[in-house]
């Protein structure tokens, strides 16, 4: 079976510091996955091994049953596969419709092309005018990025990362630094963008984590310790004494 995302023994080591202890992990097509556990757990070196920032000290990671473990960041974008950052990475100069169309038109085949008057690449423009419509931010389409709240800039880097049509999405703390309605708003936000594609989600709001995820992989000291729906996740010993409290302290907390 050809998984979306598949990760084979892979291990990471910085010096002789083992961060990424063979981890497995096998993600199926449409699947929305939240990646959680304690701060220095490795989330985000697992994220950058994924999207190619780092090359694994051994094992593989497919995407769509290929190998991607050698490749810089570019080419596993090219495969499908795009992600965002805890930090916001727009440009802040340019208004919210040329961020999302400089995402657009490599997606399109233009790449570098310095001939053409981008206000007459129809398909180009009117792929962004679809985007800003998805991310809610029609009516901001001339503000520069720079002025945007900063819910509308998070907002603006997930159309920036979905704009290339990627089938796989990485989206590293999206909701960090958000209010609660913010956040609520946030949530369906992402399940709109990504629906018939496979998101993979680094999350330390576990309101977002149960409210998000068909399945949570949970890792502890470069190890997945459990990887299952939220409901098996919520009741699964080893998760709660590693990351979630006990189980009274936790449906006390509402799972948040």
């Amino acid at each position: 079976m050809s998984y979306a995302l598949e990760l084979q023994d892979v291990r990471k080591n910085f010096g002789k510091t083992e961060i990424i202890r063979g981890v497995n992990l096998a993600v199926q097509a449409g699947e929305r996955v939240a990646v959680i556990g304690p701060n220095g757990a490795g989330k985000s070196t697992l994220f950058n091994l994924i999207s190619g920032r780092f090359g694994p000290t051994s094992g593989e990671i497919l995407l769509g049953g290929q190998a991607i473990q050698n490749k810089t960041p570019y080419e596993i974008n090219r495969m499908g596969l795009s992600r965002s950052f805890q930090i916001t990475n727009i440009f802040p100069k340019l208004s919210v419709f040329e961020n999302l169309r400089c995402a657009v038109l490599w997606s399109l085949g233009y790449k570098y092309s310095f001939f053409k008057f981008l206000s007459n690449l129809k398909d180009a423009n009117d792929r962004t005018d679809e985007l800003l419509d998805m991310i809610h931010l029609d009516k901001k389409r001339d503000v520069l990025a720079v002025n945007l709240t900063y819910a509308e800039q998070r907002a603006l880097e997930i159309g920036v990362t979905i704009a290339g049509g990627s089938d796989v999405i990485l989206l590293d703390e999206p909701t960090a630094g958000m209010s609660k309605s913010e956040t609520s708003r946030f949530i369906q936000l992402i399940k709109d963008v990504t629906v018939g594609k496979t998101l993979l989600t680094v999350e330390h709001d576990m309101g977002v984590v149960f409210g998000l995820a068909d399945k949570i992989a949970v890792v502890v000291y470069g190890e997945v310790i459990a990887f299952d729906t939220p409901e098996a996740v919520r009741a699964n010993a080893k998760v709660q004494e590693a990351y979630l409290g006990s189980p009274v302290a936790d449906s006390q907390a509402g799972g948040h």
